[in-house]
């Protein structure tokens, strides 16, 4: 996956200077001479990875004299055989002139070459041709769908470029809404250019652009983080009615995040966003109501704003609303409802709902008992990495219980949920588990045969 977007965090440099750049993320620094006549022995053979491998390390002169001609031939050898990742980069030589004469036009059948393999960086790259007008003419309509081929695939320029493209209208129908979606896709892989685009959007007053660069400072994706540069914008987006900032808003007086710690301000704000349909703050204000945090304790208010958020398929709010189910909190007791939306959950991929159907099912709790449900779920839960499911698939696999006894694979849950850093076992099911692994590995069992 590293040698395949080697050009395309780079493809930026068709507007700007050289491609040297392009190739310093390859794993090719510190090469010995034993590694590089390795690489020239497998070249020699015809490997086509190999090749560009030696192409890399001839552009820059890491354990051979650095030699651009000697670079470019390697990278055509492999190009010719149809390696993605070389007709990219033999592309970009040709675009800059490095190592070959410049010619542009030859740059684009390269990149056509290596789109023909739906390759990411390749199709940024043709985008931004189309876009300057390099090698083809101009068309910025053209340059959009390439860019949102590469985006789709998740190379971040790309992403921000869409974004760019549909903020300003080029090529493509302008859409603030659509371009805050392409620069958040960027921003969250650390694109600073992205973040930048957000900010002057956020700076012309558009409130879903103020709410995430607001997330950006909370989060430290693109800038330095601060908590109350992130509370001013989320402000800023909250006072426009913007329902998610006003959730992030209560968010962050509900948790002293950037400002003091206020229950009622962060209850007053979840209510606004509540009120607007947004399910995380419905959730949010059912629990402020749960635990009397802001509000005075009141568990059927606690219910319906729950009830409201599940409602909506928010599978924090469905796992909530089985709990007040299945201890008649806010409403009368029923496990059968309890089970309905912990299910619910469970089948969105929530983790924790899905540990909570295994024992359900295993408990035989608003369903017939069913350890092969049990343990069904339970594996779910614990390939998530949740360490009760990894203790409660060891211990269907010790007992025999929905699955198979098989003493290995018991051995190896167990010892999953003790490596398992999650907080959630206490240290008396530590010792108890360390225990009982003890006495497996002494009756011969081995977690290194668990399948």
């Amino acid at each position: 996956m590293k040698i395949c977007r080697i050009y395309c965090l780079a493809c930026a440099l068709l507007l700007t200077a050289s491609v040297t750049q392009a190739a310093d993320t390859e794993s090719t620094e510190g090469i010995s001479e034993t590694e590089l006549a390795q690489l020239h022995e497998a070249a020699e053979q015809g490997d086509a990875e190999t090749q560009y491998k030696l192409s890399l390390a001839y552009r820059k002169g890491e354990g051979i004299a650095q030699d651009d001609e000697k670079a470019v031939e390697w990278c055509r050898k492999a190009a010719e055989q149809g390696f993605a990742p070389a007709q990219g980069t033999l592309g970009l030589c040709y675009a800059h002139g490095i190592g070959v004469v410049k010619d542009e036009e030859e740059a684009v059948e390269w990149f056509r070459k290596a789109v023909e393999q739906e390759d990411a960086g390749a199709q940024y790259c043709l985008g931004v041709c189309y876009y300057q007008g390099i090698g083809v003419v101009e068309n910025k309509a053209e340059a959009v769908e390439w860019y949102r081929k590469a985006a789709e695939q998740g190379i971040a320029e790309a992403q921000c470029s869409l974004g760019i493209c549909y903020d300003e209208g080029t090529g493509v129908a302008e859409s603030k809404a659509e371009a805050a979606v392409w620069y958040r896709k960027a921003a969250e892989q650390g694109d600073a250019e992205a973040v930048e685009w957000f900010r002057k959007a956020a700076e012309q007053g558009y409130a879903a652009a103020q709410c995430y660069l607001g997330s950006c400072y909370a989060s430290g994706i693109g800038v330095a983080k601060d908590e109350e540069k992130a509370v001013e914008w989320y402000r800023k987006a909250a006072e426009q009615d913007y329902a998610e900032g006003q959730l992030w808003l209560g968010a962050a007086y509900y948790g002293g995040h950037g400002v003091a710690q206020d229950g009622e301000e962060a209850v007053q704000w979840f209510r606004k966003a509540a009120e607007q349909g947004n399910a995380a703050a419905q959730h949010s204000l059912g629990s402020c109501y749960g635990h009397g945090v802001g509000v005075a304790k009141d568990d059927e208010k606690a219910f319906e704003w729950v009830r409201k958020a599940a409602e909506q398929g928010y599978a924090e709010a469905q796992i909530s609303l089985s709990s007040c189910y299945g201890y008649g909190i806010g409403v009368a007791k029923d496990e059968e409802k309890a089970f309905e939306w912990v299910r619910k959950a469970a089948e969105q991929g929530n983790a924790i709902a899905q540990y909570h159907l295994g024992s359900r099912y295993y408990d035989g709790e608003g369903v017939t008992k069913d350890f092969t449900q049990a343990a069904y779920w339970y594996r779910k839960a614990a390939e998530q990495g949740v360490a009760k499911a990894h203790l409660n698939l060891g211990f269907c696999y010790e007992r025999g219980e929905g699955v198979g006894k098989d003493g290995d694979n018991a051995l190896y849950w167990y010892e999953r949920a003790i490596r398992n850093e999650d907080g959630s076992l206490s240290e008396y099911v530590k010792t108890m588990t360390e225990v009982v692994i003890k006495h497996l590995k002494e009756a011969g069992y081995s977690s290194s045969r668990a399948k």
